[in-house]
């Protein structure tokens, strides 16, 4: 859904951001801010603050910034849609400039939606009631899934018919194969997509009914999976099973347990870890990952990671710096699923969790214990084989501390394995996830930035883009540029890293003066110039060097300071454009 500007606009002049965030804070005023405890981690100072001015809040303490939006999604977990609708009516703001395309499709959408509720519930009835879903209520009741559960998760039986669900929901033929719930069959008849199955429900974060997933009972013939197709409301790489229950929990604990199946997941839910979902038939992929984050940045992998091997790997260590998230394995008993051991033995299923290793850790943990260190070569092997695990890691600390590590258990010196582990070169791999994790340091760079937030006519004439060398403030410095010192605006256009860094800026004060920053901020640039123009022997530059260092030498004085402004920022520009 393509929401117009228009209403972006109007519902951020009918919201004042600090009235709705009152009642998940209590704050004080601080100057033009108020201040208040995060509400999006623990802590016991304040660290969280508001500005009403710009229409921003950002923590120091945990990094959380947004506006009225993301305020929202975060609160609420939900995507930006959801958001602009809930703070729509919030204002009592009619959504109306929507364009028809659009207007279209999210129709479109609400119709597969309905249908597709229908038919979990009559599903959801049959296994509750019918004679001939009786099967497979005993072999739910077997596996531990009393009927408290079945109705907790929805869960249905898909009689062994050929159109026993279309027959009753009569749906018009374009949204029951739209919706995946059905296909037209050679005579252009409608035909139920699952049959003699026990289903279990697939929703989105926010709750919506998006997909089913079928097994059939032991002993029948067929595929023992099946799962809806991909439609316009599900897309199997950026669902997860289980999410619209987990969040909330994921959220207080930061943690999300990922698992294979429906099955393992409820047990989980039945052992207190109401923080498990599932990938629905295909491996975790970037997009569940990103999905995720909105709720927690510590993953736990309740599956068998160590198969996936080092392509797998190279994706976890990825993620891990990209979107600032943790990967852990929990390790369970050899040919002991978590459904499983929800019954059996709850309390373990629970301290697996518990006990989750780092994703390396987990790795190098069972090379080791399936290895044969009895003599000095099998242990020299079993160091080579855990070395070439740790040489995928991308940082040099933990290669070397897991280095240590393995020395201790192979009973060998530790000074050459950890010298091989400090020397191993992974190739960089250079996703559009990683590049967006730069981060921009406190400088003179900032600190211009900081005044052209709250002081643009100040520091906005000493100024231009060859003073900015760190990429995230210099993007920042270009979105402020382009809007004329509009923040909300320049957020808006800023990328990744820079929005970041402009939320958070908007909700700083600053004592600083223009008059001082910006000279600062030109003579870092000139000697920045002259450095490189030394190292890379640039007679040009070095030729006018001293009539350089004059100016910068002046840039303190009173009366010559402002013509030595001029004159650096002009000679600045002129590199800048040979350069180019």
């Amino acid at each position: 859904m393509a929401i117009a500007s228009e209403d972006i606009e109007r519902i951020r002049n009918a919201v004042v951001l600090s009235e709705l965030v009152a009642p998940h804070v209590q704050m004080r005023r601080v100057g033009q801010r108020w201040a208040g405890r995060c509400p999006f981690h623990t802590e016991k100072t304040a660290s969280f603050y508001v500005t009403d001015e710009k229409g921003f809040y950002n923590c120091f303490g945990c990094g959380a910034s947004g506006d009225i939006f993301t305020f929202v999604q975060q609160t609420e977990h939900v995507d930006f849609v959801a958001a602009v609708e809930i703070l729509a009516g919030k204002a009592g703001i009619t959504l109306t400039s929507v364009d028809s395309i659009d207007s279209r499709a999210r129709s479109r959408r609400k119709r597969l939606y309905e249908a597709l509720e229908q038919a979990i519930e009559w599903y959801h009835q049959r296994l509750l009631t019918s004679a001939d879903a009786g099967a497979a209520r005993s072999y739910l009741r077997a596996r531990g899934l009393s009927g408290d559960v079945v109705r907790r998760f929805r869960i249905g039986w898909a009689p062994d018919a050929w159109d026993a669900l279309t027959r009753d929901l009569k749906l018009p033929d374009d949204v029951a194969r739209d919706s995946g719930l059905a296909f037209l069959n050679q005579r252009g008849r409608q035909t139920d997509a699952f049959r003699a199955r026990i289903l279990f429900p697939i929703f989105n974060e926010n709750g919506q009914p998006v997909a089913l997933g079928g097994r059939v009972l032991p002993g029948v013939e067929g595929a023992k999976y099946k799962n809806s197709p991909e439609t316009p409301v599900y897309t199997k790489s950026r669902t997860l099973y289980g999410l619209n229950w987990a969040k909330d929990e994921a959220v207080r604990e930061d943690q999300l347990v990922v698992c294979e199946g429906y099955t393992d997941v409820i047990g989980f839910h039945q052992a207190g870890v109401a923080r498990a979902v599932a990938t629905c038939g295909t491996a975790l992929t970037e997009d569940h990952v990103r999905l995720m984050k909105r709720f927690a940045n510590r993953i736990v992998l309740a599956f068998d990671a160590d198969t996936a091997g080092q392509s797998a790997a190279d994706r976890f260590y990825e993620w891990e710096k990209a979107y600032d998230v943790t990967v852990s394995v929990a390790a369970f008993p050899s040919g002991v699923d978590p459904g499983e051991l929800a019954r059996t033995d709850p309390a373990a299923l629970a301290r697996t969790v518990e006990d989750a290793k780092p994703f390396l850790g987990y790795r190098i943990d069972r090379l080791l214990s399936s290895a044969r260190l009895r003599s000095p070569e099998d242990r020299a092997r079993a160091a080579e084989g855990a070395l070439a695990l740790i040489a995928e890691h991308p940082n040099v600390i933990v290669r070397r501390e897991y280095a240590a590590e393995v020395a201790m258990r192979c009973s060998l010196p530790p000074e050459g394995l950890v010298a091989q582990a400090e020397r191993a070169v992974r190739r960089p791999t250079v996703t559009a996830a990683s590049a967006v994790v730069t981060r921009p340091t406190e400088s003179a760079e900032v600190t211009a930035l900081r005044l052209l937030v709250h002081q643009w006519d100040a520091i906005a004439p000493y100024l231009v883009e060859s003073l900015f060398a760190d990429e995230v403030n210099l993007a920042a410095f270009r979105a402020l540029a382009q809007t004329g010192g509009d923040v909300v605006k320049a957020v808006e256009i800023a990328g990744p890293a820079a929005d970041e860094l402009l939320r958070r800026l908007a909700v700083e004060e600053t004592e600083h003066d223009a008059s001082v920053e910006g000279p600062r901020l030109v003579g870092e640039a000139v000697r920045r110039e002259l450095d490189r123009a030394r190292r890379t022997g640039d007679i040009e530059v070095l030729a006018g060097s001293e009539e350089t260092r004059r100016l910068l030498h002046d840039l303190d004085d009173p009366q010559r300071g402002s013509e030595a402004v001029s004159k650096l920022l002009a000679w600045l520009e002129d590199r800048s454009g040979e350069q180019a």
